[in-house]
């Protein structure tokens, strides 16, 4: 057997077959396969984002920095005197630190004349009008209604004439509330005056954001009587002050006058009838 016999018997080759070339391409073609295939990287497309979770955590934190937010206006806003309250309000003004001598706090009887009109303040009757929420629809003594912000009430006044749906907006503020009041008042300058004492804020609309942030400052706080109620005082209406003897209460009669049956304090009426109030 010939030496080439011999050496394709070990190798395998074909006769005339170079060395490595069959091997070679296979071993090429496959590995060019592979590479054209894994050579491309699939893009990874991310899910939808949670937005339901997104909204929530954002309308918490809106929420969180409000109250945070509010609070603090509150402590500061409560760290604030009546005059410093007032003075954030446009267009309010203040008797009271201007001119406090004119806001003389005396009780005298009769008519009296005040600087300001409707008055902020000044001397004034004995007896208080009613200011527990009380909506008067004829026109109430200034003598009685100064007394009353001196306890601590907030007036409100409107022009005679001013339409009802802007009266029931005033109205809406006032029913309820202890320490307001509202009535008409004759010769008014503008629609509406809110008055306290020493304190007063003229408006033309009832919408007028003005008038709750005026109540808000003054209501009870500007009192120069602390802890004096509004009970118990005039409850009818009438622009002349009525000159009631001193500690005689506003529903009992005068002196030598009779008594009214189911009246509060007086004798029940006749057949033993339960009294009213």
């Amino acid at each position: 057997m010939s030496k080439q016999t011999e050496e394709r018997r070990k190798t395998g080759r074909k006769f005339g077959e170079a060395a490595g070339a069959s091997g070679g391409k296979g071993r090429a073609g496959k590995s060019g396969g592979k590479s054209r295939r894994g050579g491309i990287t699939p893009v990874k497309v991310a899910g939808d984002r949670n937005w339901g979770q997104i909204a929530l955590f954002t309308a918490v934190a809106v929420t969180c920095v409000a109250i945070l937010g509010y609070t603090g206006y509150q402590a500061w806003y409560s760290g604030k005197s009546v005059n410093e309250r007032v003075g954030l309000i446009d267009g309010a003004k203040d008797y009271r630190g201007k001119n406090p001598d004119k806001l003389g706090r005396q009780h005298q009887p009769g008519s009296l004349k005040y600087p300001h009109s409707p008055p902020v303040g000044g001397n004034h009757n004995d007896i208080w009008q009613n200011c527990q929420g009380d909506v008067y629809d004829k026109p109430i003594a200034n003598e009685h209604a100064v007394h009353s912000l001196e306890h601590g009430a907030v007036w409100i006044t409107y022009r005679a004439g001013l339409a009802k749906s802007e009266v029931d907006k005033l109205a809406k503020r006032v029913r309820g509330k202890d320490y307001t009041m509202m009535s008409p008042y004759k010769g008014l300058d503008m629609p509406i005056s809110i008055q306290a004492w020493g304190y007063q804020l003229k408006v033309d609309s009832a919408d007028d954001d003005r008038i709750d942030a005026f109540i808000k400052s003054t209501r009870r706080v500007a009192s120069l009587e602390p802890g004096a109620g509004c009970a118990e005082g005039i409850t009818v209406p009438g622009d002349k002050p009525r000159n009631i003897p001193g500690g005689q209460q506003p529903g009992q009669p005068a002196p030598g006058q009779p008594a009214q049956p189911g009246q509060p304090g007086q004798p029940a009426p006749p057949g033993g009838a339960p009294q009213n109030g």
